[in-house]
């Protein structure tokens, strides 16, 4: 088991209490009805997957419920700066 940071809290607290939710900074069409089917299906289900940094959206489900952000390397699993949402990485890929 390991600590997680939540930036909301300002606590360290264990994994159990968080949950991943995916990417980081996916940004949503202004206009979802103006978009194809296809163009839909590209922003509802595909995702960088990449080897390495990752900037990943988390939420602190059985603490303060509120989502934050996370620099994490997929390799190791070790989390390098957990952030607010709405704040820019530290760490950049």
């Amino acid at each position: 088991m390991f600590y997680i940071y939540c930036p909301n809290c300002q606590e360290h607290r264990e994994e159990e209490e968080f949950h991943a939710s995916g990417q980081a900074h996916v940004v949503r069409p202004i206009d979802p009805d103006a978009l194809s089917d296809a163009q839909w299906a590209e922003f509802l289900y595909f995702r960088k997957n990449p080897r390495g940094l990752h900037h990943e959206l988390w939420v602190h489900a059985i603490g303060c419920r509120k989502f934050f952000n996370i620099t994490r390397d997929t390799v190791t699993y070790e989390i390098k700066e957990t952030y607010k949402v709405g704040e820019q990485p530290a760490v950049i890929d």
